[in-house]
């Protein structure tokens, strides 16, 4: 079970693990409230990789095995539009501003879908007085990869999300990170649950994520890998 920024990661090695071990992995992908409601609710999952605020709170309630929580990876907010369309300038903060002000539509996860990105943007745009401008004109996705993809649609002439959610979709354009000032990085955990059924194949999957031969495979995803190189 896992947050969607980590999609690309989590599938490409989690099918290798499969392959390469015989083991069968089922995989459920959603923004990390989607999937932790689910996890929470009782739904079983042997491995989960949420936020790490996400896993640290749970972990608390005794949701997973003492000592498996292992952080994978870190991506940032970025700002996109579609390839050959006008780049517009996010240099700062003002800058930023009016070119969300000046977009005729805006795309970002919807905040009551639970992503990351979402629920981010949309304190940002109040903290930058402009939620009321900016949310007549929304298009709101259920997570990070729908909005790269109305980006590339034409369904928003600009959008922000996750750059590992941007990265795997074609015909978009990543401008570049928030201003500074507005920097929004997130860490993706994974842990073991301690109900779960596979807790031996669970951890050999977790060892496969995190194995230092991945972390170039990781980066190019758009993740700073969180784990040690050896």
């Amino acid at each position: 079970m896992s947050a969607g920024a980590v999609k690309p990661m989590v599938l490409a090695l989690g099918q290798e693990f499969a392959r390469e071990t015989g083991n069968k992995v089922e995989f459920a992908f959603g923004t990390v409230g989607a999937m932790r409601k689910r996890f929470e609710d009782g739904e079983a999952a042997d491995l989960v990789v949420l936020s790490a605020s996400a896993i640290e709170a749970m972990e608390k309630s005794g949701k997973f095995l003492p000592g498996s929580r292992t952080d994978l990876g870190r991506t940032i907010t970025a700002v996109a539009v579609r390839d050959g369309a006008p780049v517009p300038d996010i240099s700062t903060v003002d800058a930023f501003k009016q070119a969300l002000l000046k977009a005729r539509s805006v795309a970002y996860t919807d905040p009551k879908a639970g992503g990351s990105s979402g629920t981010f943007f949309a304190g940002l745009l109040e903290r930058l007085g402009i939620a009321e401008a900016v949310n007549k004109k929304a298009v709101l996705r259920r997570g990070g990869h729908d909005v790269a993809e109305a980006i590339a649609k034409g369904e928003a002439e600009i959008g922000t999300t996750f750059i590992s959610e941007i990265l795997p979709v074609k015909g978009v354009k990543i401008v570049g990170p928030l201003p500074p000032g507005l920097e929004n990085t997130n860490t993706y955990t994974a842990a073991i649950s301690a109900n779960g059924a596979a807790r031996e194949a669970a951890a050999a999957l977790l060892r496969k994520l995190t194995s230092p031969a991945s972390r170039e495979r990781w980066s190019a995803a758009g993740l700073e890998p969180a784990f040690a190189a050896k």
